[in-house]
């Protein structure tokens, strides 16, 4: 995955999650924050990554690390989990 793939995904996940109430203790503290609920669509790179978040959801149930104290530490583990699995 390119720099600048990541450096556009993890730009967008950050501005969807940014207005969560921090702590957030589970995923469904995260909802609220989505401009679509758990239908916005994630999408980098002219579609090459794309996601709903009920998909990334999913994909992270096992890697997320609850509860998150910010925003930047959310998304650092959201682009690991998305690596480890082989999405990015």
């Amino acid at each position: 995955m390119s720099d600048e793939l990541e450096a556009e995904l993890r730009a967008e996940l950050k501005d969807a999650f940014e207005n969560a109430d921090y702590p957030v203790k589970n995923q469904m503290g995260l909802v609220p924050a989505l401009p679509n609920g758990p239908a916005t669509k994630f999408e980098a790179g002219d579609g090459e990554v794309s996601f709903t978040a009920m998909e990334l959801a999913s994909k992270l149930s096992g890697n997320a690390d609850f509860p998150y104290a910010d925003v930047d530490s959310l998304v650092d583990d959201i682009i690991e989990g998305l690596k480890d699995d082989g999405t990015l």
